[in-house]
């Protein structure tokens, strides 16, 4: 079997501070507990790309039985320039159960101590922004009473 090639780089991009409203339940479904997060504004500041989350997203989630967060956000930035650019984040969220809960209560918690990934994809019809829809990037996230913080890396 030949050697992998030169894995994939990561490159620093941007980096999103965003609001959160309160957690909705839908209740038991057939995969787990069905929810929703609304999300609010915030900042997007980094090498690459800057702006701000406009308000009305959502971030779609399942609980699964083994703990783990299924996530699913949607969501726009306004970039510095005015373009808006769709964001599609797609990951998961789990760690031990006494930090998960902790989590949950709206604790601060080192993100080094549970795993908060995305892979993020965007879309826009602004000119200036048209190679982001060709990016991939992977999201490092850290969830905050009131705030998601995501550390966001293009992939090469």
């Amino acid at each position: 079997m030949p050697p992998f090639p030169t894995p994939p780089s990561l490159v620093p991009m941007t980096q999103i501070r965003c609001e959160v409203g309160e957690l909705v339940t839908l209740g038991p479904a057939s995969h787990g507990e069905r929810r929703y997060v609304p999300l609010g504004g915030g900042s997007v500041r980094g090498p690459e790309l800057n702006g701000e989350i406009v308000a009305g997203g959502v971030d779609w989630q399942v609980l699964r039985g083994d703990g783990t967060l299924e996530i699913a956000a949607h969501y726009v930035i306004r970039a510095d320039d005015g373009a808006l650019i769709e964001v599609r984040s797609e990951g998961l969220r789990h760690g031990p159960p006494d930090v998960m809960a902790r989590l949950a209560r709206g604790e601060t918690v080192p993100r080094e101590a549970y795993f908060f990934r995305t892979l993020v994809r965007f879309d826009t019809g602004a000119p200036a922004w048209a190679h982001l829809a060709r990016t991939m990037a992977i999201a490092c996230g850290q969830r905050e009473a009131r705030l998601v913080l995501l550390d966001l890396y293009r992939l090469t």
